[in-house]
């Protein structure tokens, strides 16, 4: 088994166990990390539109990866509270709930987002 494969069965295996909540009415909070920079954004599934997005790109945040993390959740959750969301479900995608992802995460819920 190469790895992209395990890396597509682990974002399956994740979006699995959130399907039912997006199906009753949540947005969903998607992370892609690179090795560089961390995008996120809300996404609503029932209409496929990006509602909110954030990312270490475009913010630019000095300091280490995880605390430029930390910045783009906080970003993320004023422009989501901004479009009117408040209650996400969070989409870690491959990616273990750790270190930059869980920065994030911790961020956007002090900014706002109910998880």
């Amino acid at each position: 088994m190469n790895a992209m494969t395990a890396k597509r069965r682990r974002t399956f295996r994740t979006r699995r166990n959130i399907r039912t909540p997006v199906d009753n009415g949540r947005m969903r909070l998607s992370v892609f990390r690179s090795a560089r920079y961390i995008y996120a954004q809300v996404i609503d599934d029932r209409t496929g539109r990006t509602l909110a997005e954030a990312n270490s790109k475009a913010l630019a945040p000095s300091g280490s990866k995880t605390e430029q993390a930390g910045e783009v959740g906080k970003a993320l959750a004023e422009r989501a509270k901004e479009a009117g969301v408040t209650r996400v479900v969070f989409d870690r995608g491959p990616y273990r709930y750790h270190g930059r992802v869980k920065a994030l995460a911790d961020a956007a819920r002090e900014g706002g987002l109910e998880f």
